[in-house]
């Protein structure tokens, strides 16, 4: 079904691609324009992987196991730009420096919004790992950062991996800040074409194009990943040492609150300042008031399918390695790579010609965030499984539970952390989701993307400030509920 559910939209694009002939297909991927865009967008979204897994490790460390004055606090806060959608952070920015666009300005909004995606996974990894481990390396003469290169990268490898590999997917089909930024990349490619012809077969075979970079993308990370098992402090009687930062302590607090000023301090100011500004317009708060409960309602749905649908595919994937397996978590990660925008029409072309019942309602809409999200869910469920000892599953089997009631009663309460962390990742990722939305949202419903996006469209920043506040404020609450259940999970 997960498979079937991300497929959908791929098939749609296939069969688009391919209605005017393999001439028309060659001819597209041939032209110059094709090869500009992909190495723009691989160019583009290989330079915020790097940044962010470097920012994601780092910060990670410091959070976890170092001495960092106020590490607790540094902790959550390094979360909540995971909050703040890609297009909000582009307009704050672009607000206070008029001048900021292209590669440059799409990097560094993108890199902001996007390193928690290593941040949450490593710092988790962290959390887990045996502290005896580095303890013998320690024992037989490595120095501290010898045995961080050997021992404690091993083990957050994985994690880190996974990661990077969302962020580098996240930014193949992100279209709010490249738009706004003026950078064109596959995704503003695809609206373009879809914006300025009637011919939506070149728009299609972009869009495959995109698929086919994620997949190679995904491919690349199974191997980075490796099949390695790492040992993990389950279980464990005490916790891993604390590193003293020594002289360090200082410049790494400094680099940390930079971290914070930019990612979340930039765009908080910029908007306190539209607020300011716009205050004698006052705000609209029915609108403001249905906004976000339209908002609420849509994302709480996404994520309740999304997860429905990635809890086999986590199972399959964390117990049962194979070709099935593989191929099942290689096609959830197929419709992540689609921008929204070509999901959204996907779907709107699916809705009008086989299931009009359902063209925007909400359980279409909801739909479409599970194509887009479901890698974001399996993730989480696939890691949460793994780290469940298989031993307590084969007890519940010796005495006669099935295997269904066994991954029922057993293995998913032992993962809920995991499972919920997920789901909170996917609220927050559909709050904040914007082309499709646009498409989709059922009649008479606007949420606080729309809303800030059709005031941001006319250059009403002021008016646009309040629904950009409030959007802040709905994504934060999962993004801080999504570092807690992380924190149970491993100190389960």
């Amino acid at each position: 079904m997960a498979a079937v559910a991300a497929l959908t939209p791929l098939a749609y694009l296939v069969v688009r691609a391919f209605e005017a002939g393999a001439d028309t297909v060659w001819r597209v991927l041939w032209q110059q324009r094709t090869l500009e865009l992909a190495v723009r967008s691989l160019a583009l979204a290989a330079a915020v992987a790097a940044a962010c897994l470097v920012l994601g490790v780092l910060g990670a460390w410091l959070a976890v196991r170092s001495d960092l004055p106020g590490r607790r606090v540094a902790a959550v806060l390094l979360v909540l730009p995971l909050a703040v959608p890609s297009y909000v952070a582009a307009f704050t920015w672009i607000a206070q420096w008029r001048d900021l666009s292209g590669f440059f300005g799409a990097f560094v909004v993108l890199t902001l919004v996007s390193f928690p995606y290593v941040l949450l996974p490593v710092a988790a990894a962290l959390r887990t790992a045996d502290p005896a481990l580095e303890e013998v390396a320690r024992s037989l003469g490595k120095s501290a950062p010898r045995t961080f290169l050997l021992v404690t990268l091993r083990h957050i490898r994985p994690a880190a991996t996974a990661g990077t590999l969302l962020v580098a997917l996240y930014v193949l089909s992100d279209f709010g800040a490249v738009s706004l930024m003026r950078f064109e990349a596959f995704t503003l490619g695809i609206y373009t074409s879809y914006q300025a012809t009637f011919d939506r077969t070149p728009a299609a075979i972009l869009g495959c194009v995109l698929v086919v970079l994620a997949l190679l993308l995904t491919v690349g990370e199974r191997r980075a990943r490796g099949a390695a098992a790492v040992r993990s402090a389950r279980g464990a009687a005490r916790p891993s040492a604390t590193v003293r930062l020594g002289r360090a302590r200082i410049p790494a607090l400094l680099g940390v609150v930079l971290l914070l000023v930019l990612s979340l301090g930039v765009p908080v100011f910029s908007l306190v300042r539209w607020l300011f500004v716009g205050r004698s317009a006052g705000v609209d708060v029915p609108d403001l008031v249905s906004a976000t409960l339209g908002t609420v309602t849509v994302a709480g749905a996404g994520a309740l399918l999304t997860v429905v649908l990635a809890i086999p595919v986590g199972v399959l994937a964390a117990r049962h390695q194979g070709r099935l397996s593989r191929g099942v978590e290689l096609a959830s990660f197929a419709g992540h790579a689609l921008p929204g925008i070509t999901v959204g029409l996907a779907l709107v072309f699916f809705g009008i010609r086989v299931a009009p019942q359902l063209y925007q309602r909400t359980p279409m809409l909801a739909f479409a965030y599970a194509v887009l999200f479901l890698p974001l869910a399996v993730g989480a469920v696939r890691t949460a499984v793994a780290q469940a000892p298989p031993v307590l599953e084969d007890v519940s089997r010796s005495l006669g539970r099935g295997r269904l009631l066994t991954q029922l009663f057993v293995t998913m309460p032992l993962a809920a952390p995991g499972v919920l962390a997920g789901a909170a990742l996917v609220f927050l990722t559909s709050a904040k989701e914007l082309p499709a939305t646009l498409l989709l949202r059922p009649t008479g419903t606007d949420t606080l993307a729309t809303e800030l996006w059709s005031s941001t469209e006319i250059g009403a920043f002021a008016a646009a400030a309040p629904y950009a506040a409030v959007l802040l404020v709905v994504a934060a609450v999962p993004a801080v509920l999504l570092d807690q259940f992380l924190r149970q999970g491993g100190r389960r």
